[in-house]
């Protein structure tokens, strides 16, 4: 093994990153970044049917959102094939490895067979070399697959970085299939010679993979090859109790991302999403890749919970600057067909994002500096009433004249409740209904600084 920490995230682009791929590029991410290492990203793409262009981009795109840079890749499966090949040689060649002409019929008819007498279903070995043993007449026509001659004695024990020790008798295990019959490797095989040649010493994937190892680390043993150290992360649960699915909820990074969330926040999120530092609930980036050593991740599935994710992101957006949420503002309202200049923009957000906890939240505020705004019935009803139509004339013309700024605002707003011997909401009220569309905004005056001078008087004209 080398001496410096390499880990990887090895994403299939059948689909978009998802959380629980993401949670683990975060883990993996930061346990290399924590001990000085290596961070690599490999596309897992010889599912050539499924796999996209799409999928390999927004998965570029998520991992560039969340910032988990890679210090090596993207590096692609299906650009290895030549050295896929020559391993399949070289286990051929020593017996670890062998041909198997049985075809996707007969092994069916076997599952039957065995399902029939109660048995475990599984590959029989019938084309498994064994010393005296004789096999078939090799079929004409048929191409076969190559597997791996399994162990059949002993057992398989590692010490897994999360679940700790894990032990599973080779009995339990066929011998798998390491290259289709078309010539490409299957993931177990693909994925041990991936992590030999790049060097990968840690592997955090998640605990679906845990049958999967020790076929995988079979494999290193018989190729000699050092075994890196794996720790395999529980699942995530949604709100319901089940795996988070595609069918029951937006589980894709891109989604958050166009759902107004901060990086920052999903970052933090994800990281305390099965594992924790003490009580400590708010983090930066940079306390992260201090704290996280491979130590205090969770043994138990984790739950998500969007409205934990939804407070940590408003903590993110009182803090985040002005300028930088404008762009981000700015772009949520071009979606809507609302061109917004982020100079403009950046004093609205600093005015409005105390009162929101997304992006697409703060968009929904501003919105009325950029569209026109339909007051509600109920509303107009309610606070735009015959007996403040002359206070409403009076304060619109006070607002043709002032300086256009804050103070001469809330002063003329002042002058014509003392005009009319009003107090201060019977006014703000009603003047926020006409103007911004709602009876709740903040302070009047500053709101209506950020207008233009014609737009509010405009406006009140609709009293």
């Amino acid at each position: 093994m080398t001496s410096k920490i390499r880990t990887r995230i090895a994403p299939s682009p059948t689909g978009f990153l998802h959380l629980g791929t993401a949670r683990t590029a975060l883990y993996s991410w930061a346990y290399a970044r924590h001990h000085g290492g290596e961070f690599v990203l490999r596309i897992e793409d010889t599912d050539v049917a499924r796999s996209t262009q799409d999928s390999v981009d927004q998965i570029l795109q998520s991992m560039h959102w969340l910032g988990l840079d890679y210090d090596e890749g993207p590096i692609y499966q299906m650009q290895r094939l030549d050295r896929y090949q020559a391993v399949i040689e070289q286990m051929l060649a020593a017996g670890s490895a062998y041909r198997c002409y049985t075809t996707p019929a007969e092994l069916d008819a076997l599952r039957e067979q065995q399902k029939a007498r109660g048995e475990k279903t599984g590959y029989d070995g019938r084309w498994r070399p064994e010393p005296g043993k004789t096999l078939p007449p090799v079929p004409e026509g048929v191409q076969p697959v190559i597997r791996f001659k399994n162990p059949r004695d002993g057992e398989v024990r590692w010490d897994d970085l999360v679940k700790g020790e894990i032990v599973i008798a080779n009995k339990e295990f066929d011998d798998l299939i390491i290259q289709r019959a078309d010539g490409v490797p299957t993931y177990n095989f693909a994925v041990v010679v991936d992590d030999w040649d790049m060097g990968i010493t840690h592997v955090f994937r998640g605990d679906e993979h845990i049958n999967n190892t020790p076929w995988q680390i079979n494999i290193y043993q018989a190729l000699g090859a050092p075994l890196p150290l794996f720790g395999h992360l529980p699942v995530i649960l949604g709100d319901d109790g089940l795996k988070l699915s595609k069918r029951r909820g937006a589980v894709a990074v891109s989604n958050y991302e166009d759902g107004g969330y901060l990086p920052e926040a999903m970052l933090n999120y994800l990281a305390r999403l099965g594992w924790s530092h003490g009580d400590d609930e708010l983090f930066s980036r940079e306390q992260l890749v201090t704290w996280f050593d491979g130590t205090h991740l969770n043994k138990s599935p984790a739950q998500w919970d969007a409205a934990k994710l939804t407070w940590v992101n408003a903590h993110y957006m009182k803090q985040a600057d002005d300028t930088r949420l404008a762009s981000l503002v700015a772009a949520q309202l071009a979606r809507r067909g609302h061109q917004a200049d982020a100079e403009r923009l950046a004093p609205m957000c600093a005015l409005f994002k105390d009162r929101c906890a997304t992006t697409v939240e703060l968009a929904d505020w501003l919105a009325m500096y950029f569209a026109p705004v339909t007051p509600s019935a109920e509303d107009r009803a309610q606070h735009v009433t015959d007996a403040l139509r002359p206070a409403l004339a009076a304060l619109a013309a006070r607002l043709q004249t002032c300086a256009w700024e804050k103070a001469a605002i809330n002063q003329a707003i002042k002058d014509t409740i003392g005009e009319f011997g009003l107090k201060m909401p019977q006014l703000a009220i009603p003047v926020r209904v006409l103007v911004c569309g709602r009876a709740q905004t903040p302070s009047v005056d500053a709101v209506l600084a950020l207008f233009s001078r014609e737009e509010v008087v405009a406006r009140l004209a609709n009293a």
